[in-house]
Formats: structure tokens, C-alpha cells, sequence
């Protein structure tokens, strides 16, 4: 599969990039995607939620009243969970929501993501490019050119560039990162893939 490659000012370089078609023109695997995203979201969780107990509430031990002759239930606490304020019965605990998930699905699935967008021709391919300072307006000007601003864009850089990210931590509809971080979730979430050339590179020398 062949894509243009773009200037920043949005004309034609005249290059072509070859993105390889085990990566980019494979037949997806939406179960696949599926456990890689929930395997994502899950590694987000903090698992530090917590309720307290019957044992952990802090009220009286006294017993609320006799135990016959009341005219009612027998109800030996105050703590109960059926009063409020009483302790919480099967409560969240504190847990680890992580989970294994073995290397060629996690890569199946990132290669349907890419494989998705290429059949969308959702991804944009541009000569790398440097930015003297972090300055929005002139990423935003970068975006407009390439006709990529004004939806979720994912910008995918060979290597970090501090002034890059920088220009673009003010734009909510993007979001910057290196061939290392690309993930299926942040693949799935964007609606447009920018690719500087040299990350579809870059992919293939990692698959070996």
C-alpha cells in the first residue's frame, strides 16, 4: 500500500510512502481490539475503592433492645446495614484490575486498528518536521494545512520532540505521540491518524 507524503504546508512532497500490508492491509480482529482496549482501560483503574464494613463503622456496640417482647425483629446492632449509616454488605474493595494479555494478541490487535484507518483512509502521512518553539497557533496552522484539525487526531512522531508535544497539550481534539506509546485504544479513539514518514518503518523492524 502507497501513500503521499505531505509538506507541513500541506502541498505534495512528491514521495511516496510503502506502508507494509501485513500491518496495514490485514483483515482486522475486532475480538482481538476488543481485549486489547479492555486490557488499556482496565490498567487506568486505581482499584482504590472502598466502603466501610459492619465491623468498620464507628457506632455503639450497645444492643438496641430486649430481645423478646419488643413487638418486632430481633436486631442486635445498630451497625447493620439495614440502618443508616450502618456498614455496607458486599462493598467495592480495594483490587488490581489488570490482566495478562499475550504479546501477538496485543500486536494482532494494533495492526487492525492501523488496518482499519487505512481502509477508512484515515491516515495522512508527513515529512518530519521540527518546531523551533512550542507555539499552538503554528501547530494549529500545521494541522489546517494537512486538513486534520477539527476532529480527534492522533499525531504519531519517530522520536520525542519536547516543543511538539508542547504546541499541541492545548488542544483537547489531539494528541501527540511517539511510535513507542502507539496503542489499539489511542489508534481506535482518533478519527485521523497523522504519521510522520519513518514510523511505518519503524513498525516493521519491531514485528521482527
Amino acid at each position: 500500500m502507497k501513500l503521499a507524503v505531505y509538506k507541513i504546508d500541506g502541498s505534495a512532497s512528491g514521495k511516496e510512502a510503502i506502508l507494509d500490508d501485513s500491518i496495514f492491509a490485514i483483515e482486522p480482529n475486532d475480538h482481538a481490539i476488543y481485549l486489547d482496549v479492555k486490557q488499556y482501560l482496565a490498567d487506568q483503574r486505581q482499584g482504590t475503592h472502598k466502603s466501610k464494613e459492619r465491623w468498620e463503622v464507628s457506632y455503639s456496640t450497645k444492643k438496641m433492645g430486649r430481645q423478646k417482647g419488643g413487638g418486632g425483629a430481633r436486631h442486635g446492632s445498630i451497625k447493620a446495614n439495614i440502618y443508616v449509616g450502618g456498614g455496607r454488605v458486599f462493598g467495592p474493595k480495594p483490587r488490581d484490575y489488570s490482566f495478562k494479555l499475550n504479546k501477538k494478541v496485543k500486536q494482532l490487535a494494533r495492526f487492525s486498528a492501523l488496518s482499519y484507518k487505512a481502509q477508512e483512509n484515515a491516515i495522512t502521512m508527513v515529512e518530519p518536521f521540527a518546531m523551533e518553539a512550542p507555539k499552538t497557533k503554528d501547530f494549529i496552522k500545521i494541522l489546517d494545512a494537512i486538513k486534520a484539525n477539527g476532529r480527534k487526531t492522533l499525531v504519531v512522531l519517530p522520536e520525542n520532540s519536547n516543543n511538539i508535544y508542547l504546541s499541541s497539550r492545548n488542544l483537547p481534539e489531539v494528541k501527540v505521540i511517539t511510535v513507542d506509546e502507539i496503542n489499539t485504544y489511542t489508534i481506535m479513539n482518533a478519527n485521523h491518524l497523522v504519521m510522520v514518514d519513518g514510523v511505518q518503518d519503524i513498525l516493521v523492524e519491531r514485528r521482527k
